[in-house]
């Protein structure tokens, strides 16, 4: 599966921002997808994930309540809904797909698949 990340940009702290993540080459019918970000000199970082075909979500704790993950079906496409963000929430953000998922995993291992990243910049 290709995975393709888009919808980066700047903001001020307080605004919004909705990142996507476009799938193509299988069917997610078994996966799950988890949006991960990686701040300059700091390890990559869970921040959400959803199965593609039920219900379930999870949320770091850092941005639970603030940024919600949904889905397109038709369209293959995974977003992430971003909002009153934060200087904190600045860094590439990276959505990868568990072909296989059994549980909705924070650990990026698990995922095989990954997108390139999108960058996120918050300004104070």
């Amino acid at each position: 599966v290709q995975l393709q990340a888009y919808g980066g940009g700047s903001v001020q702290a307080g605004g919004s921002l909705r990142l996507a993540c476009a799938a193509s080459g299988r069917t997610f019918k078994n996966s799950a997808v988890g949006w991960f970000r990686q701040a300059p000199g700091k390890e990559r970082q869970f921040v959400a994930a959803m199965y593609w075909s039920s219900s379930g979500t999870e949320y770091a704790e850092s941005v639970e309540g603030r940024f919600t993950i949904s889905r397109d079906a038709a369209k293959m496409t995974v977003f992430l809904q971003m909002n009153e963000l934060k200087p904190e929430d600045t860094a590439v953000y990276y959505c990868a797909a568990d072909n296989s998922a059994r549980f909705l995993s924070r650990n990026s291992r698990t995922y095989t698949s990954w997108g390139q990243g999108t960058k996120v910049t918050v300004s104070s």
